[in-house]
Order: structure tokens, then sequence, then C-alpha cells
């Protein structure tokens, strides 16, 4: 089997009385797209936290292209290679459209590629070239997620972590969105999805884990897993 890009073993993240994660071993393969499914409250969101380094776990080890990230901060663990797009975007609103790339391109990893990423991107985002001098918060929704998107891909990462980046757009917005993801995969970013619409993800997905209260309870390619029944009854009921 080919080597993990990133590898996660027996994760324990607590939050005083509950175990957000439950022993969590999961890896992502170089070049791949990756899904992480569940219902609100299954663990999706705090396990990408854990990675990007804004949580730490109890228990468990997280290593990235052979090296630890156990006890790293969050800026050295963008420089090494990981960004990570929250759910809700957190772009700066007051600051225009090329002051929040230019941000996203801050590490050191990305500095020297400043012009060469922002090319890049505006060419994968024509709307954001012609939205430039715009504040981040006049844009739309859909405007908005493709910054964000965007402002990450300007620290030129190995992996892309992308929480929900389908909540609340239009469903045009959202297969625009999922299209991106491919391009993006395409270009040989290696992804890593957390999101809600288990069809779409599991459709584009080469690989995917079911998380439940904080434990992986399946998981398979992705075509696989979209053709569950145990998956299909799932996600058609309490998940859906």
């Amino acid at each position: 089997m080919e080597k993990q890009l990133l590898d996660v073993q027996d994760l324990e993240v607590q939050y005083g009385d509950i175990r957000a994660l439950r022993g969590i071993s999961m890896g992502v393969q170089k070049g791949t797209i990756v899904a992480l499914v569940g219902a609100n409250g299954a663990g999706k969101s705090t396990l990408l936290k854990t990675i990007s380094g804004i949580i730490s776990p109890n228990s468990g080890r997280i290593r990235f292209a052979g090296k630890s990230l156990n006890k790293l901060r969050p800026e050295t663990i963008v420089n090494m290679g990981i960004s990570h797009v929250p759910e809700g975007r957190r772009l700066f609103a007051d600051l225009t459209v090329l002051e929040n790339l230019e941000l996203g391109a801050y590490p050191s990893r990305s500095r020297p590629f400043l012009n060469r990423s922002l090319e890049e991107v505006y060419d994968l985002f024509p709307v954001l070239k012609d939205r430039t001098n715009q504040n981040a918060g006049s844009l739309s929704g859909g405007e908005q997620q493709m910054l964000a998107i965007a402002r990450a891909m300007m620290s030129q990462p190995d992996i892309l972590m992308l929480d929900e980046p389908s909540l609340g757009l239009s469903p045009i917005v959202v297969h625009k969105m999922f299209e991106l993801i491919k391009t993006l995969n395409g270009r040989k970013v290696t992804i890593l999805l957390v999101e809600q619409n288990i069809h779409l993800a599991l459709k584009i997905s080469h690989y995917a884990f079911v998380l439940k209260t904080g434990k992986i309870t399946m998981e398979g390619r992705g075509e696989e897993l979209l053709s569950d029944p145990e998956v299909q009854k799932a996600y058609m009921g309490a998940l859906g």
C-alpha cells in the first residue's frame, strides 16, 4: 500500500467529560480526495482542528509526510503544507479580496511565490479577479466560500482540509463547489473533505470514513459507501 501523506493513529480528544474523538485511526494518501461524513456532533470538525493544531489531543499521534504534528503550533503546521478552510469561512470582512489572499501567502514557504499563487487562484476563480478591490464582506455566500478556499491555496498546500464547503450555498453553487474540488484535486492537491452532503461527498471521493459519536464506524471507497444499504438507510433518516 502506498505510504500515507497524513496518518492519524489512536487519536483521543476530550472536552471535560465528553469524549469528542475516541481512538480515531485514519489516513490520507497523496493525490486523493478523502471524505469524512457523519451527523452534526460526530467529531468531524474536531478532527480537522486537531490535525491543524487548533485543538491538542489527549492521546494518539498525527504524522504528516513522515513528521509528527503533535504539540506543534497551527502556524508551523500551515508552513509544513496543511491548509484548513474552517466552517464559516472566517474571512476578514473589512479587508479586500486581494488583502485576504495576500494574508494566505504569509507562511514563509509560500511568501516567495505570492505573485505566481495570485495568478493561479485568479485562474481558478475568475470572479475573484473581478472583485479584487471589493471588501470580502460584500461578496455573495458562494464568492466568500471561493475566497476562503483561494486564500488557503495561497499557502501552496500539499493537503487542503475543507470543513463544510457547501454549507448555506444554493444547489447550483453547491454543484459548482464540488466541481471546483475535483479541479483542485486534478491539480495534484490532496483533499480532506468534511461534508454533510453525503451523496456529493462520496461521489467525488476516492476514499471515505463515516464518523458517529467520535468513532469511525465504516470506511471504504466513496462509491462503495454510496451504494451501501446501511449508509443509505442512516443518511436518508437521521443524518440526511
